[in-house]
């Protein structure tokens, strides 16, 4: 499969957020329970480090977005990113490539960490995250509750070896 990687726009705002919802749906992929509108998600996710991933006929695959873990200065480089890929495009590589733009621009921009939280059953996504360079940190037990149940969520982390 052809994978193009492309800054992520308003023209992908409808295919982003059925994406995100189907991710919501499938009950392993956030707390979240409902997407957001375009406008919420368009104010937190920083426009430099947002991506789309898409097929040689430019439909969406997938996308992976960052914001700010913190205002606070001691924190200027190190985001949270979140990457989603339409159910029917899973398995063919679309988030690695996802990731690697990530890094690529994070980097470029002097951010030393990009970190994520992820459901520990989520197997696919903690595995796309360590062949990107990612290791876990830990798991944070019972953090909160998901449809009335108690979730713990894996923290993982890549460090630039770029950036000292």
């Amino acid at each position: 499969m052809t994978v193009l990687v492309a800054p992520l726009t308003d023209a992908y705002a409808d295919e982003v957020l059925a994406i995100y919802q189907a991710g919501i749906d499938e009950g392993n992929a956030t707390f979240e329970t409902t997407a957001p509108t375009w406008a919420q998600f368009n104010a937190a996710k920083l426009p430099e480090h947002r991506f789309a991933a898409l097929d040689a006929d430019g439909k969406l695959l997938g996308w992976v977005a960052a914001t700010r873990v913190s205002d606070r200065c001691a924190y200027v480089g190190v985001v949270e990113h979140s990457v989603y890929v339409r159910p029917a495009a899973r398995g063919r590589g679309v988030a690695g490539h996802l990731l690697a733009a990530l890094v690529e621009s994070t980097e470029a921009a002097g951010i030393w960490t990009i970190q994520s939280g992820i459901f520990p059953e989520n197997a696919a996504s903690l595995a796309v995250h360590a062949r990107a360079g990612f290791r876990v940190i830990g798991t944070r037990e019972r953090i909160g509750r998901h449809h009335g149940v108690w979730r713990d969520v894996v923290l993982l982390e890549r460090r630039s070896s770029r950036i000292s």
